[in-house]
């Protein structure tokens, strides 16, 4: 790989003059800047990244750190922040693990979007401490670098389990998220709430992931057990559709006639299986511009206030009315 002493020695210059030229400097002549580029360009120069960082404190790249990439929940959040992003100069950069995360404290991004459970608090309080500024969308973190864009989790799932009520179903299966997901705990938490102060709901949890897997483990239990209508709130899209595709697969019962059947996330997929899933929706699209818009008022210097995302219920045909 050539460097800039590889174009110096074959322009004839200086190591800083060809620094200059290739940096846009007034301080060398067009005809010369001219004539370096060239020669930067045939040797197929490629800038060090690294030593850009720290010439210009600045790498138009903003990082968007996620606990995997499976399911179909990511696409449009993404979407929405690569959209923004773009709009505005920037590149977005998606990380996933641990070892990912050292580019925030070496400054190889700009900032940070979180929307994993496995980073810890206290790591990213330790690189806002360092000045380096980040958008949470799974926690509530208190610290003046830190901004949050949260989903109204509590409204939605009070929604969805205010629906099942209103249809006349009190026995209810919940399936769970993964016991670290702020979302899945916000969820949960509003579901018991609800359960709690309506007298005659039976309300039972079961184990989830949010996986499509997990969906279907818990269809198993719930077919083993069933001995009469029983209503299912799913705390995401992909276990409801593994809960679907079980019951469908594995036994003669009916959704939206024996099992009633509800979501979180409205992602695509949920607006195309018979009955329609009913979900509470949002604009994950939405919600990754908003997390882009924020984190880049705080890149230059505006103040920001924390966010929240709201939800509405979609009363799909996978709930209806409990027969008597």
């Amino acid at each position: 790989m050539a460097s800039i002493k590889d174009i110096a020695k074959q322009a004839g210059v200086s190591i800083s003059t060809v620094s200059y030229a290739l940096n846009g400097s007034d301080k060398v002549t067009k005809e010369t800047a001219a004539r370096i580029l060239q020669i930067a360009e045939e040797l197929n120069y490629v800038p060090h990244a690294a030593a850009r960082l720290l010439k210009k404190k600045k790498s138009n790249l903003i990082g968007i750190f996620l606990t995997d990439f499976s399911g179909s929940f990511y696409g449009d959040l993404l979407q929405g922040v690569k959209d923004y992003l773009s709009a505005k100069g920037y590149d977005l950069l998606v990380c996933s693990g641990s070892q990912s995360r050292r580019l925030i404290p070496e400054g190889m991004i700009d900032g940070a979007i979180i929307l994993d459970e496995t980073f810890s608090n206290e790591e990213l309080l330790q690189y806002a401490g360092q000045g380096h500024r980040a958008v949470v969308l799974d926690r509530e973190l208190h610290h003046p670098l830190i901004n949050q864009v949260l989903l109204d989790n509590k409204a939605g799932a009070t929604l969805a389990m205010e629906f099942l009520l209103e249809q006349g179903h009190d026995r209810i299966y919940a399936v769970t998220g993964p016991k670290g997901s702020y979302d899945a705990n916000q969820r949960l938490r509003a579901i018991h709430q609800v359960a709690e102060r309506s007298p005659g709901a039976q309300l039972t949890e079961l184990e989830g992931d949010f996986s499509k897997a997990s969906g279907a483990a818990a269809a198993q239990r719930i077919v083993e057990q069933y001995n009469g209508p029983a209503a299912v709130l799913c705390l995401n899209d992909e276990m409801a559709i593994g809960v679907y595709g079980y019951v469908r697969d594995h036994s003669k019962l009916i959704i939206g006639e024996h099992i009633h059947l509800i979501g979180f996330d409205n992602i695509e997929l949920a607006q195309f299986i018979q009955p329609r899933l009913a979900t509470i929706d949002y604009s994950m699209r939405k919600w990754g511009a908003l997390a882009s818009e924020q984190l880049l008022k705080m890149l230059a210097g505006d103040s920001v206030d924390n966010e929240r995302i709201y939800v509405t219920l979609i009363k799909g045909r996978s709930v209806r009315p409990k027969f008597k």
